[in-house]
């Protein structure tokens, strides 16, 4: 009987370790970066509401895979699941760059209620392309770097200005500046080299890149307020028993709410750290802002244009 308790117990554990998975993981950002953090609370979650039958193991700063790789390289199965910046979507399709729009979330209650609005598109979208889609977490509400005061429009004439996404190109364009296409890993190094002398991006990212060290004025535009979205291969999730996809969409459902709440914890933080580090932290100057009202709607009628049917069915949900 005590060999036949053993045999038997070691054969459940066979069982076991055959049916258990590890996934690698490609996440955006840095591992300092609070979406990292979230991303690798989740991955614990997962293991944990599964008993340990999926595991991830998470890569992040885009090691695996960049940006502009991640949504194919997921599909192609190159990982089972990434991390991507929704609005870098935008050339493939204008709908995923709605929370690049201008102006048409500037606070974190918009930034829920336009995911809540767009959630149901991108994940059509997504199906068919053979993904799933998780969920998203945002990044802090946008602004400005330059090594200057600024004014109005007018000072980014022939400015060289990161972009990093389609949106963000065009608002270099509208603002007079000349945009340049930057990694986040490689700010640094363009501000260094005088690739780029300016850039719109969150707090989180001025501290990621100790923009300290390259530039003296952070405008708090609040543009607007990008999501990270995390995809899975379809055929990878369905391959997964029923159990399993279970714990993992409860951890994703955790995730998100998670990473909003980091979200606006890191948005301060990160303000406070640039400051005291010797950062003018500044408003929005009164011309400035008017310029960016103009510019912010010339970008969302083109945006709709753009997006079509998805997009107006968005901005109707908004309102």
């Amino acid at each position: 009987m005590k060999q036949f308790l053993i045999t038997t117990a070691c054969a459940a554990l066979a069982a076991g370790m055959a049916h258990a998975e590890t996934w690698k993981m490609s996440a955006d950002a840095p591992d300092g970066n609070y979406l990292t953090q979230n991303i690798r609370a989740f991955a614990d979650d997962v293991a944990r509401l599964s008993d340990g039958e999926l595991e991830i193991d998470v890569v992040s700063n885009s090691v695996l895979l960049k940006r502009t790789e991640l949504k194919r390289g997921v599909q192609r199965g190159i990982v089972p699941i990434g991390e991507v910046l929704i609005s870098a979507l935008g050339n493939e399709d204008a709908v995923y760059s709605a929370d690049a729009v201008p102006l048409l979330a500037t606070t974190f209650d918009e930034a829920r209620a336009l995911w809540e609005a767009s959630r149901p598109i991108y994940e059509e979208k997504l199906a068919e392309d053979g993904l799933v889609l998780l969920y998203a977490a945002p990044w802090p509400p946008q602004g400005i770097y330059m090594n200057q005061e600024v004014t109005d429009a007018s000072s980014f004439d022939g400015v060289k200005f990161r972009a990093y996404n389609p949106s963000t190109a065009r608002l270099a364009e509208l603002l007079g500046a000349v945009p340049a296409t930057i990694a986040t890993s490689e700010i640094s190094q363009a501000f260094s080299t005088g690739v780029i002398n300016g850039m719109i991006t969150s707090p989180s990212t001025g501290v990621d890149s100790q923009a300290w060290d390259f530039v003296s004025h952070y405008y708090d535009v609040q543009a607007f307020l990008p999501k990270n979205m995390v995809i899975v291969n379809k055929q990878a999730y369905d391959g997964l028993s029923e159990e399993v996809q279970s714990a993992l969409q409860e951890a994703a459902e955790l995730a998100e709410a998670r990473g909003f709440e980091m979200a606006e914890e890191a948005t301060t933080e990160a303000t406070e750290t640039m400051a005291e580090n010797g950062m003018q932290v500044l408003p929005t100057p009164e011309a400035l802002a008017s310029d960016f009202e103009a510019i912010a709607e010339t970008m969302r009628s083109e945006w709709l244009e753009q997006a079509g049917e998805d997009g107006q069915k968005i901005v109707d949900a908004l309102k």
